[in-house]
C-alpha cells in the first residue's frame, strides 16, 4: 500500500456547528493515536452526543478541542474491580466515608488543580464549566472521599445509560482515589452500570482490575449499554438520598 493510500484511511475531522457533527472512529489519526477531531464545542448536546459515539475532549488551553477515540480502550467492569490486601488493610484502618454528588465542584476543583501543579492540567475553567453544567443536569457526576469530614479523594465522570465514563480522580490521601473507585464500583452494581470507561491505560488501573478493550468490541458495547442518550436515575436517587456513607 502506497503512502498516500495509507493516509486515506486516516482523517482529521473539523467538526461543524452541528452537536451531532460525528467523525469516523475508525479514521482517527495513528500519530498522535486515537486523535478523530478538532474543534466544536463543549455545549451539553455536543458532549453527550460524541460520549454516547466513544468520543473523548482532552487539550490544554491555548489549543483548540481536541477529540480522542484511541484504538485500544481502557475499561472496568464493575464486578472485576481488584482490591489487592493492602488496599483491603487500608480500607480497614482509616474510617472512610464515602458519597455520590455531594461536592462535584471541590471535586473537579481539585483534579484540576492537583494535575496543574504535577504536570499542567487540561481541566480548564471552559472544561469546569461545561461539566458542571452536565452535573446540573444528571449527567456528570462526582464520588467523594470523606476522613474526618474533610475530603480526601474523589473523582468525576459521565454516566448515560448503563455506561459511566471516568475523567479525572485525585487523592490528598494515601489511597483515597482507590477506596474511591472501590466504592463506585459496589454502588454502579445497584445502578445497572455495566462498564467504566476509563479512557487510557495506566498501570495504576490495570492493578486495579482494567483491562485494553479494541475500539470495534468497545463502540459495539456502547450500543448494547447506551440504546439512547438518558440519565442514570438510580445514580442520581442514590446521590440525593443517600448522604455519606461508611464503607
Amino acid at each position: 500500500m502506497s503512502d498516500s493510500e495509507n493516509n486515506d484511511l486516516h482523517e482529521l475531522l473539523l467538526l461543524s456547528e452541528s452537536p451531532y457533527d460525528t467523525p469516523n472512529p475508525n479514521k482517527a489519526l495513528q500519530d498522535p493515536e486515537g486523535l478523530s477531531a478538532i474543534g466544536g464545542d463543549l455545549t451539553t448536546t455536543r458532549l453527550l452526543h460524541l460520549y454516547s459515539k466513544g468520543f473523548f475532549p482532552w487539550f490544554s488551553d491555548p489549543d483548540p478541542i481536541l477529540w480522542w477515540h484511541p484504538e485500544q480502550r481502557c475499561v472496568l467492569t464493575p464486578e472485576h474491580f481488584h482490591a489487592s490486601k493492602s488496599l483491603k488493610k487500608a480500607s480497614k484502618r482509616e474510617n472512610w466515608m464515602y458519597s455520590i454528588n455531594q461536592d462535584f465542584e471541590s471535586v473537579i476543583g481539585y483534579c484540576s488543580t492537583l494535575r496543574a501543579d504535577k504536570e499542567g492540567t487540561w481541566i480548564s475553567n471552559d472544561i469546569k464549566t461545561a461539566y458542571t453544567e452536565l452535573h446540573k443536569l444528571g449527567y456528570a457526576h462526582s464520588v467523594e472521599i470523606w476522613l474526618d469530614d474533610k475530603l480526601v479523594g474523589g473523582f468525576y465522570g459521565v454516566a448515560m445509560g448503563n455506561m459511566f465514563f471516568g475523567e479525572s480522580m485525585f487523592s490528598l490521601h494515601p489511597n483515597a482515589s482507590k477506596v474511591a473507585l472501590k466504592s463506585f464500583c459496589d454502588v454502579a452494581k445497584d445502578c445497572q452500570i455495566g462498564l467504566i470507561d476509563c479512557q487510557v491505560e495506566s498501570a495504576h488501573l490495570l492493578s486495579l482490575g482494567a483491562k485494553q478493550l479494541p475500539r470495534n468490541d468497545f463502540c459495539a458495547v456502547l450500543t448494547k449499554l447506551i440504546p439512547k442518550i438518558e440519565k442514570n436515575s438510580k445514580l442520581i436517587n442514590i446521590g440525593k438520598n443517600s448522604g455519606k456513607c461508611p464503607l
